[in-house]
């Protein structure tokens, strides 16, 4: 019986400690929703509306709501293929910058109530909700401030509509995690056939202090997005990565829409006065919106992965947009890229070597098993390792029974009683010797550090800094794997190709010979020369797993090492080396306002039996000039010239690949390419690569 007595007044003791030793909070602290928006992580924006039929990014608001009409509008699908992709939740853009809504609001007729999609009795909001709800997903909505259709844009008038647009999302669509606001505002727009322009001044006009009480009463559990918040802040880019120094506080109330001092929004403020997170958000596509001229420029796998780990890496959340098609399915390009991250991210955090491993700390607040560096590893979110007042310097380290390969850390603050890390140091002991690896500054929310494979007994997280007691909850530790994809194949303008890679322990195995590479074929070590047609066979190869990618081919021909651009009918020639780099990516184009079409000639060096040539369109995000109608023309002396193909580039628009085109073989040394017709309102004429095929 004493026996008892005893345990249970040890025990007492214990937990009894935490009363007098708990840890006080440090600076700016987040609301409840503000930690439950943390946890979200990763989630989708969906850019759907009248842009994705008028194939533009800006509509300008004249549009005719006969536009919309998706074929096979189905928000299931998006809301699976989220759900597949691991992401947590879905904004839709209910209303963009032209002004049409989603759903029969009764503010305008510039909705989907007067479209043919479901003979105008069809709402994309209330379809999407409730695929969110039955995927498990939250769901959140974007609404322009901007009105480029509304009549009254400009005026007071406008404020009670937009107000009571805002009302109508957040009173019958369920719940709604997070309200989205865009900082464009202002400017041209078709304003009820006005077609003017018209400022106003975004801090004020939309009366943001009553738009944050609507919220607030119909919504108390969503975020308000915004530059400035008041709840979460634009990361100052919409390429998707924080830096790496990454503050969840800024000095709310210098901010305003428009900030001009954005790159700030990068960081946040280490002396920030409210708690005030970094959403990171970036399109899968060059665009926003669905082109079809994009489909061959979704994000590769290697793209996304550093998008990930430079956001929710970064303690930033990642919102990742998914441009709806005209046909109102998620495109299958983009599935695919969505679903082999998954899988690589599943791969890369599929075993923590942390758990259950010994841990230890040159620090423990109070000595109580309230604050151990045991909690670290617990995979408890509410636990916490923590330091004594006064103790902003100490380091926890965590000792494997055997040496362990590694090369991932993820580490996490408690925040809930703030951000306190300023400087950190990452070790580990290799053959008894210790070996810094990384040293960074803010942790926040969640930091994940991507290193190179090494082979630790132990690994040190030293703190040189923080702004109070340190408190860390978190602690996991990965060996990804290697990141196994097809290689990529380029050409320079000399003529070396280069097989690409991501991962240096990926080994790649290529052909000259037109047969299927294997592990007997070369194996690639450095650049090497191709300077005939040829196909270049090449795969990747991961000698841990033993596995292998598929096989990919590039066509290549006698290289540009030679070439120059003689002539041209406007524009600066001595730029005219970005046609004939062997460059794709880079691009030359005549001068603007040209009332006739435009040409080129380029010498080859020497002559060649051509039998076709090649023809790059410009691969830039607003694109121009592209051919749609071409002449080309071959010479031996550069005076006489004979035509030997001429027409149309079918769909070059909507597809932008290289276009080739086969003739019967003619011997020249000169070749000229000219654009009968082009995309654009005059002659202004772009390449984006300029080649041959020849017959030698």
């Amino acid at each position: 019986m004493h026996k008892y007595i005893l345990l249970a007044t040890f025990f007492f003791m214990i937990f009894s400690c935490k009363t007098g030793q708990s840890i006080k909070p440090v600076g700016p602290l987040p609301s409840t929703k503000q930690l439950a928006w943390h946890e979200m992580e990763y989630y989708a924006f969906v850019h759907f509306n009248m842009n994705t039929f008028t194939n533009m990014e800006w509509g300008l608001g004249g549009e005719s709501p006969e536009q919309f009409n998706p074929s096979e509008l189905d928000t299931r699908q998006w809301a699976r293929v989220v759900k597949e992709a691991g992401m947590k939740g879905i904004i839709i853009t209910a209303k963009h910058h032209d002004g049409f809504c989603l759903w029969p609001t009764s503010t305008t007729e510039h909705s989907v109530k007067n479209s043919p999609w479901k003979n105008g009795k069809g709402d994309v909001l209330k379809d999407l909700s409730k695929a969110c709800k039955e995927y498990g997903l939250k769901f959140g909505v974007y609404l322009s401030p901007w009105d480029r259709d509304h009549k009254d844009y400009g005026k007071p008038e406008y404020i009670t509509d937009f107000h009571k647009q805002l009302k109508e999302l957040l009173t019958y669509y369920g719940d709604i995690f997070e309200v989205w606001f865009d900082g464009a505002n202002g400017g041209s727009g078709y304003y009820g056939g006005a077609n003017e322009t018209r400022k106003i001044d975004s801090n004020t006009y939309y009366e943001w202090e009553k738009v944050t009480k609507i919220v607030r009463k119909l919504q108390p559990n969503a975020v308000i997005f915004g530059d400035g918040g008041p709840d979460v802040r634009w990361v100052g880019n919409e390429e998707g990565w924080a830096n790496e120094t990454n503050w969840s506080i800024m000095r709310r109330d210098e901010i305003y829409p428009g900030w001009p001092r954005y790159i700030e929004l990068r960081s946040g403020h280490e002396d920030g006065t409210h708690w005030l997170p970094a959403e990171a958000d970036v399109s899968i596509r060059p665009g926003w919106y669905y082109h079809s001229s994009e489909d061959h420029q979704v994000k590769s796998v290697p793209q996304l992965l550093d998008i990930y780990y430079n956001s929710v890496g970064r303690n930033a959340s990642l919102l990742l947009n998914l441009p709806v098609d005209n046909r109102g399915l998620v495109h299958e390009t983009d599935v695919q890229q969505l679903i082999a991250l998954r899988k690589q991210l599943d791969m890369d955090f599929s075993h923590n070597l942390a758990k259950d491993v010994k841990v230890s700390a040159t620090n423990v607040r109070g000595k109580s098993y309230e604050y151990s560096a045991g909690l670290i590893n617990d995979e408890k979110k509410e636990t916490y390792w923590a330091t004594n007042d006064g103790v902003t310097k100490a380091s926890i380290t965590i000792e494997f029974d055997i040496p362990t390969e590694i090369n991932r850390i993820l580490l996490q603050e408690y925040i809930p009683l703030g951000q306190r890390v300023q400087n950190f140091i990452v070790e580990v002991q290799v053959d008894g010797h210790w070996e810094e690896i990384d040293r960074q500054t803010t942790i926040g929310y969640k930091r994940i550090l991507r290193f190179n494979t090494v082979k630790a007994s132990k690994v040190k997280i030293h703190v040189l800094n923080a702004k109070g007691a340190i408190a860390l909850s978190n602690m996991e530790i990965y060996r990804a794997p290697n990141l196994l994809i097809e290689p990529q194949i380029i050409r320079n303008k000399n003529g070396m190709v280069s097989l690409l890679v991501p991962d240096k322990n990926v080994e790649v195995y290529y052909t000259l010979d037109g047969l299927s590479p294997s592990i007997s074929s070369i194996k690639y070590e450095k650049p090497f020369l191709v300077n005939q047609s040829v196909m270049v066979n090449c795969m990747a190869y991961d000698p841990e797993k033993k596995q292998q990618t598929g096989t990919v081919s590039t066509y290549f021909d006698v290289s540009k090492k030679e070439w120059k651009v003689i002539g041209a009918t406007s524009g600066n020639i001595q730029d005219g080396d970005k046609m004939i780099d062997d460059n794709p990516k880079t691009f030359w184009a005549t001068d603007k306002g040209v009332k006739k079409p435009q040409e080129v000639v380029i010498d080859l060096g020497k002559e060649h039996q051509l039998t076709g040539f090649t023809y790059w369109p410009i691969q830039e995000r607003w694109s121009f000039g592209i051919i749609t109608h071409y002449e080309f023309l071959v010479s031996a002396d550069n005076r006489s010239w004979e035509t030997v193909a001429q027409g149309e580039f079918g769909n070059v628009l909507n597809n932008p690949i290289e276009q080739k085109v086969k003739f019967n073989a003619i011997k020249g040394r000169y070749i000229k390419l000219k654009g009968i017709e082009v995309m654009g309102d005059d002659f202004r004429t772009s390449f984006g690569e300029v080649g041959i095929i020849t017959s030698n």
